[in-house]
């Protein structure tokens, strides 16, 4: 049922001529504008506005869902049974604006459903009633595989990947990532705004791309352009100057404008932002967010295509006009991605400020006693030892490891600083022992200790994550609309990707002279970082092509490990960093395994998914260099 070639609002004004790298390049205008007014659960509510009102739009796409958000919405699930969905997605996002959306018939897809997608649904269609507009909302069901779990109708030989562990008995949630497919028969059927579960993030912008062009599901190089953009889209305004390295240039954050993909039939799209609004598109803050949170640049699976980066360009065409070209498309994989959440203990975090001199010798020595004090509690009581003790003090460095520094006067460091406390139990009340005793800490250990942020520290289970693979054809989609429900099968191709026959690329050989100069990372290149699971990614692209070889001899995978060892497992198992390079934004992937302390919620570290590591990597120094900065 691929229907509608052409939406009723794409624009249809003629041919426009592109400049690009020496070269006139005419596509054609009759395009699709997406935007996307949010990046996760608690971003602004400004943005939906400005791309309803200033951004010219076809579709407004939000996305709200990450590994840590689900794990929120199934405990708020569990507590009610009415909740497991983003509330700001109705109350904040699309509410106050809906009179506005329906008279410009801007069509609204988002994946603020979470775990409970009817209940979402149910709420903007009450929201609507009240203001008096008739509104279409379509529903996409199938992704929750619990009725499997509780059926065990599972597979006993499931095992997670990459650590190959099996299916764990105290599973809260399990959903699968769809694809783009469910939410385009959504849009065929006529609805005005398709709220679903989980979904991989890109699909978002993807299905209503493949129901306006009528894209085929085998037309793999514009679904993998479709994915791109819904990847550059994703996460608000990161392509649009946020949290860009060079973050000092970027105007007006606090009227920043939010992503807009104007597409095109043929798979190539602009990624720009409404006029007048702050931030900026450029090829290096697209770049920024190509690299971010993928593997394999090469082969980044999702449900409806695998993506190949490596050859993108990335094209200035005008002021906060960036075109983007060259992505390619293979054929998807026979399997969806699941992520279950189990439980697995329980967990508390305390976190107080102290002041005066030697500020961080202070906290840790503060912090140190507290849990000392709290393990002569348990020993009395025949009580176990905390499974985990995570100790950190804003200033003493220690994400950075050995490359850490010391600041302040006489070597004493600040004159003040924030602690903070992170524990793991396997029983509750051995938390709820700790949290009384921190407020003592007050009046019986360090002078200056002035404030305990959010009083006595809340007892909370440790939900972890659990992800493995599951046949496609063995769990269909199912859109509610109308009153009536479609089942849609997923695709699943004859000739399936298969990273095993991936061909590996060839080492570089370059020669390059060497120097008296040194650099650090910032004056070469710009950085990415995020997460997936207890994995994480830097992306790295050079400011200058010239640059590119040097960065290839000096930054390899042995000396960003060495440069974060402190952050993997002892013994872990090698390699701990795979390197992946992209030749056509000039830039690399770095894929740290296993770095993030158990990642998201089950991380008891200050940064669990690892956001940090690209301001960290900035200051690693090349050496033994020629001259070859260029100016900007």
């Amino acid at each position: 049922m691929f229907s509608k070639l052409v939406s009723l609002h794409s624009r249809q004004s003629g041919w426009n001529a592109l400049v690009g790298r020496g070269h006139v390049r005419l596509i054609s205008s009759k395009t699709v504008r997406i935007g996307c007014a949010s990046g996760f659960w608690g971003d602004t509510s400004t943005s939906s506005e400005q791309l309803v009102e200033k951004g010219n739009i076809d579709y407004l796409v939000s996305d709200y869902l990450s590994e840590i958000t689900m794990s929120l919405l199934t405990g708020a699930k569990r507590k009610n049974s009415e909740m497991g969905y983003a509330p700001d997605f109705v109350h904040h996002a699309i509410g106050p604006c809906l009179k506005t959306i329906k008279e410009k018939g801007v069509k609204v897809i988002s994946n603020a459903g979470g775990t409970n997608p009817k209940a979402c649904a149910a709420m903007l269609m009450d929201v609507a009633k009240k203001q008096g507009q008739d509104l279409k909302v379509a529903v996409v069901l199938g992704d929750d595989m619990m009725p499997k779990f509780t059926q065990k109708q599972l597979n006993s030989s499931i095992r997670e990947l990459g650590t190959n562990q099996p299916l764990p008995k105290s599973v809260m949630s399990m959903n699968a990532y769809f694809g783009a497919l469910p939410i385009k028969e959504a849009l065929d059927l006529g609805a005005d705004v398709v709220v679903t579960g989980r979904c991989v993030d890109s699909a978002l912008v993807l299905a209503p791309l493949m129901h306006t062009f009528g894209w085929c599901h085998t037309d793999y190089d514009k679904l993998a352009a479709g994915s791109l953009a819904g990847h550059l889209l994703e996460c608000g305004a990161q392509s649009t100057g946020g949290i860009f390295t060079d973050w000092m240039n970027v105007p007006d954050w606090e009227n920043i404008g939010f992503p807009i993909a104007e597409c095109k039939e043929d798979g190539d799209f602009i990624v720009t932002k409404p006029e007048s609004t702050g931030g900026m598109v450029t090829p290096a803050t697209v770049a920024e967010q190509l690299v971010y949170e993928i593997g394999d640049p090469a082969a980044y699976i999702l449900p409806d295509v695998v993506c190949d980066f490596t050859n993108v360009k990335l094209t200035e065409t005008s002021k906060d006009q960036v075109l983007v070209q060259g992505v390619r498309g293979l054929p998807p994989t026979d399997s969806f991605k699941v992520c279950a959440t189990y439980l697995d203990g329980f967990r508390t975090t305390a976190v107080f400020s102290v002041a005066g001199k030697r500020a961080i010798a202070k906290g840790h020595r503060t912090a140190s006693s507290i849990i000392n004090r709290v393990r002569g509690i348990f020993s009395r009581l025949g009580m176990a030892d905390f499974r985990q003790v995570n100790i950190q003090a804003v200033g003493d460095e220690s994400g950075f490891g050995e490359n850490r520094r010391a600041y302040g006067i006489d070597g004493e460091g600040p004159r003040e600083t924030v602690v903070w406390m992170a524990v793991e139990h396997g029983d509750k009340k051995a938390l709820e022992i700790f949290s009384r005793e921190i407020a003592a800490a007050g009046t019986g250990m360090a002078p200056g200790l002035c404030g305990i942020v959010g009083g006595r520290p809340k007892v909370s289970p440790v939900l972890k994550l659990y992800s493995f693979l599951y046949p496609k054809a063995h769990q269909p989609a199912e859109v509610i609309f109308n009153d009536k429900s479609l089942e849609v099968d997923h695709v699943v191709p004859e000739n399936a990707f298969n990273s095993q026959n991936q061909a590996t690329p060839p080492n570089s050989t370059d020669t390059l002279e060497s120097g008296n100069c040194s650099f650090v990372l910032e004056d070469l290149a710009y950085t990415r970082s995020g997460d997936k699971g207890n994995n994480a990614n830097i992306g790295v692209v050079a400011r200058h092509p010239i640059y590119m070889p040097y960065l290839r001899k000096h930054l390899t995978a042995a000396n960003v490990e060495e440069y974060f060892k402190h952050l993997f497992e002892k013994n872990a198992e090698k390699p701990l960093v795979e390197r992946f390079e992209l030749p056509g934004i000039n830039g690399f992937n770095f894929l740290l395994k296993n770095c993030l302390g158990g990642g998201g919620v089950a991380s008891l570290r200050m940064d669990p998914q690892g956001k940090a590591l690209g301001q960290m990597l900035l200051d690693f120094k090349l050496t033994n260099m020629p001259n070859i900065l260029v100016s900007k």
